[in-house]
């Protein structure tokens, strides 16, 4: 761990090779993170003609997506957008889809040049699987946005199916019980019978490809996570901790999920 150095807005320290800032209010890290994200897309554009992204769900997410799209200087005509999972056998309009959550908070708000959905309730999965892959594999992945589970998964790359050198880039994976309990306590489901246990997920070989990363972790339920993935082994036990070995990427926390950990 490097000495800690401060900001305006974030203190901020290095833990291998992850830069880590910490924000006092979490609406700076909302603030913060959705401008630089915004800059970071429009240089892309003015680059090289076009983007390509992955956008995560999750409650954590909804703050920053939604500061994201009011960026007017985007040309979101030129970008082209990937999710990051799905659950398997859920409809794309039921509420708790991902396909839903980003057409009611991104699609519909900025109309992308393409967002390429998994489709959670096709009959083939695994064609599916090879589908998407083909999807991301068709052009250079520029961001990815992500969080962290209660169980350091990122993505539903929860412990038991995590690999961190995974071949595949998009596979069917089993929900371990912390995963899909968090689903029902943020009240995506009503219970643990209605929550799906199976979905199809970006591998961390994925997310890990794009040349810009961004991991927002906020609040103090993220806490716990967030020590294990900073203070603990490189290891699929807490998936997220891959990120420490990702020199694209960005950890930003809030004074409560920061705690336990600095």
């Amino acid at each position: 761990m490097r000495p800690a150095a401060m900001n305006p807005d974030f203190e901020s320290t290095q833990i291998d090779q992850l830069p880590v800032r910490i924000y006092q209010e979490t609406s700076e890290l909302y603030n913060h993170l959705a401008s630089e994200v915004a800059t970071y897309l429009v240089e892309t554009i003015e680059a090289q003609g076009s983007a390509a992204a992955i956008l995560a769900t999750g409650n954590s997410q909804i703050e920053f997506l939604s500061r994201l799209v009011k960026y007017k200087d985007i040309d979101w005509d030129r970008i082209t957008l990937f999710h990051m999972d799905e659950y398997l056998g859920l409809p794309g309009d039921h509420p708790s889809s991902f396909r839903y959550y980003m057409k009611e908070r991104v699609e519909k708000l900025v109309k992308p040049r393409k967002f390429h959905y998994m489709r959670g309730d096709s009959d083939e999965p695994i064609r599916e699987c090879d589908r998407y892959e083909a999807a991301l594999r068709a052009q250079p992945i520029d961001l990815c946005c992500m969080g962290i589970g209660e169980n350091g998964h990122i993505a539903f790359n929860d412990p038991h199916v995590a690999n961190f050198s995974d071949q595949r880039l998009v596979k069917v994976v089993s929900l371990d019980e912390t995963c899909r309990n968090q689903q029902v306590k943020q009240g995506h489901f009503d219970d643990i019978h209605t929550m799906p246990q199976y979905a199809l997920t970006l591998t961390i070989t994925a997310l890990r490809m794009a040349k810009r990363a961004y991991c927002l972790a906020p609040e103090k339920r993220k806490a716990v996570p967030v020590k294990n993935m900073l203070t603990g082994p490189i290891s699929t036990d807490c998936p997220a901790s891959i990120l420490r070995q990702t020199p694209n990427a960005v950890l930003l926390l809030d004074k409560d999920s920061a705690a336990e950990a600095m």
